[in-house]
């Protein structure tokens, strides 16, 4: 379960952060690869070489590092959302080299991302990369499973796509409305969105039926048709309500607010979503990056203080990755005194 966003300053500048939701235990880091670094997917068929440093939030676990969202040295981010029952791979097995052959590159799902952060520089670039590209489905060290994934990915001119590989083979898809959940898949929930033209920001006048004179309680009428739970629908709808209705400001530390504000009302508090394995499903982090700056802005679900780290300032000279430390930091209280 997790949420993705862009939002678009009114100077032009594009955000682009998601809710991280998970059952499974993590412990996320902020990692900076540098340019040209050069990586063995989980494969082990090439050395890959990167063409782009970026910054990411992933985890490492068995000597394997997955990324789960991050933004490269030309603004171009991305990010790695759930898509169960819907995401379909080819298992990996001998008989998988033919595609090398074939002029495609076969990536497991669980590195793509670090490829293509790697890789792109903005969409164009993106869809170039994925017409020689072959999805495979391979056991990730967090889950143990081939971990069921679709993608998110923008650039700083606030184009969006979206990447989604189902029974019908890999597709894309312009992401006008700017917001990712989970499944069912993207075409699903753009139509599902239909049902709720109704819904307004503004203020429901009164009514009459019949002789009956009905008249709202208050603010907030015309939102009465949103979907409030946490399924990937509800949670697709009430997001892109608000990111298209909310108040966007002039500056930087105002847009990062909004961001945040956009996100509150499909973050998951842990405990009110259980899965079948009897685990919380909840919102680990929240993290939005800047694409004109490559900074990184997050919140973990032990503190709601928002914590900030950049890539530039953190990429020079690197020649290997560099862990910036862990998300989770302790919480500080600022005490008020008299003046």
């Amino acid at each position: 379960m997790c949420t993705a966003i862009t939002l678009q300053s009114q100077g032009g500048e594009t955000f682009f952060g998601r809710n991280m939701d998970f059952s499974y235990d993590i412990e996320p880091h902020l990692y900076v690869v540098p340019p040209n670094y050069e990586w063995n997917n989980i494969l082990n068929m090439h050395v890959l070489r990167n063409h782009f440093g970026f910054i990411g939030i992933g985890q490492e676990r068995d000597g394997k590092l997955g990324f789960f969202d991050g933004v490269n040295e030309r603004g171009f981010a991305a990010a790695a959302l759930y898509f169960a029952d819907y995401a379909q791979y080819e298992e990996y097995n001998e008989n998988n080299m033919r595609i090398v052959h074939m002029g495609k590159n076969p990536i497991n799902s669980w590195d793509f991302l670090h490829y293509i952060l790697g890789r792109c520089s903005d969409i164009e670039g993106l869809k170039e990369l994925i017409q020689n590209t072959y999805l495979i489905g391979m056991p990730d060290p967090v889950t143990e499973t081939v971990a069921p994934l679709h993608w998110m990915a923008v650039d700083r001119s606030g184009k969006s796509i979206i990447i989604e590989q189902t029974k019908r083979g890999l597709e894309l898809f312009d992401n006008d409305i700017g917001v990712m959940a989970n499944s069912p898949d993207y075409q699903w929930q753009m139509v599902n969105l239909r049902n709720y033209m109704s819904v307004s920001p503004k203020q429901i006048s009164e009514a009459w039926w019949g002789n009956t004179r009905l008249s709202p309680f208050g603010q907030a009428g015309g939102t009465m048709p949103l979907p409030g739970g946490y399924t990937s629908p509800e949670r697709f709808v009430r997001t892109a309500f608000i990111k298209t209705h909310i108040e966007l400001p002039g500056d930087e530390a105002g847009m990062v607010m909004a961001c945040f504000h956009t996100m509150e009302s499909v973050s998951i508090p842990k405990g009110v979503v259980m899965t079948g394995r009897d685990t919380y499903d909840y919102t680990k982090y929240t993290a939005f990056v800047n694409t004109a700056t490559c900074e990184y802005y997050f919140k973990v679900y032990d503190n709601i203080q928002i914590g900030t780290a950049g890539y530039w300032e953190n990429c020079c000279y690197a020649r290997d990755i560099v862990c910036l430390g862990k998300l989770t930091r302790p919480v500080i209280f600022e005490k008020l005194y008299p003046c």
